[in-house]
């Protein structure tokens, strides 16, 4: 049985090696980088987000994460917030089987718990019908400059 859950402190290295496979599946070279375990640690020790896992069997099959931005508040409104979600990965063989959906119900719920405003994501193109299913649509809200 698959559980999706919080992640926690002890998770830092399995996230790691999910990163690292998903960075293989584009790149099979990538996976030969003897600091990426230890960039990975730093990375989340200064980047508030939080993170879900699927796991099954004690082994970690999946991850998001997510970045909660607080809104300034304008007079007469308070303070508010929206979700910024990313890095959302299952493994290829457990794909289509769900986990993916179990862990975004996870992000949905965080973000209703906390009075999230909004989700944004920026979704793969192979990924845009499986967020459509989920309730998301294009938007049309944000602007990009790309710096590299």
């Amino acid at each position: 049985m698959v559980t999706v859950r919080a992640a926690e402190t002890e998770d830092t290295q399995p996230i790691a090696a999910l990163r690292a496979t998903w960075a293989a599946e584009q790149d099979p070279a990538a996976a030969d980088d003897p600091d990426y375990e230890r960039a990975v640690a730093d990375w989340m020790a200064s980047n508030p987000r939080k993170f879900f896992v699927a796991e099954h069997g004690g082994q970690l099959i999946g991850m998001l994460n997510l970045m909660v931005f607080q809104r300034m508040p304008k007079p007469k409104r308070a303070a508010s917030c929206w979700i910024y979600v990313g890095n959302v990965y299952v493994l290829p063989e457990r794909r289509n089987a769900g986990i993916g959906a179990k862990l975004m119900e996870a992000a949905i719920n965080f973000s209703e718990s906390i009075g999230a405003v909004r989700i944004v994501l920026s979704p793969s193109a192979e990924a845009q019908t499986f967020y459509e299913r989920l309730g998301f649509e294009p938007a049309g809200e944000l602007s990009v400059r790309r710096l590299q």
